[in-house]
């Protein structure tokens, strides 16, 4: 069975957009806070094998951006993964290897979960994020929390995510300031 781990770049207030539609201003704004460290520490928490589990937005900007990134060990794993996509529109999958999820992604998920295979990694999905984990899909989530507050944004978790408890297993600070915290899927929230 793989293990589903979820990994974002989040801002204190939770906002975890990265580019200018919408009207976002802050595009890049991890910027200023990369450093060796946040690559190696991304790197050991994506692990040396894996395949992805994308949302069709977040496929499509990777998709102009990676294959395209140059020769480096995080291009070169994310260019090698299979891509599993969460999309209506299966068409123009090209950066591969991919597949589309089908019309039922959470049952699909389910099914390659189930096979044997690498960890499977969801990178920037807040839609997907919130399903895996309602679902007790997720196994662990990973998180990079830069310390900004940006106000508005594409957030991690809508309003209406459904409670669950995590338990954290693990916490980095690197010397940027940004700490690498990785959870524990635990369970429905107990009140």
């Amino acid at each position: 069975m793989r293990t589903i781990r979820i990994m974002a770049h989040v801002s204190l207030d939770g906002v975890i957009q990265h580019d200018n539609s919408d009207g976002f201003a802050h595009g890049d704004w991890t910027a200023p806070y990369r450093s060796p460290a946040g690559l190696a520490a991304v790197l050991e928490a994506q692990g040396s094998a894996f395949d992805l589990l994308l949302g069709r937005r977040t496929y499509d900007l990777w998709a102009q951006y990676w294959p395209q990134a140059g020769d480096s060990p995080m291009a070169r794993q994310l260019n090698a993964a299979t891509k599993y996509v969460a999309t209506h529109r299966p068409q123009g999958l090209a950066w591969g290897p991919s597949a589309d999820l089908g019309p039922d992604v959470l049952a699909s998920i389910r099914a390659l979960k189930a096979t044997e295979g690498p960890d499977l990694l969801v990178w920037g999905s807040s839609t997907l994020t919130s399903a895996l984990l309602a679902q007790g899909l997720a196994d662990e989530v990973v998180l990079l929390v830069y310390p900004v507050l940006l106000g508005r944004g594409k957030r991690f978790f809508s309003d209406s995510a459904a409670p669950c408890a995590l338990a954290l297993v693990r916490s980095q600070a690197l010397p940027t300031s940004v700490l690498v915290n990785t959870f524990q899927y635990v369970g429905a929230l107990q009140s």
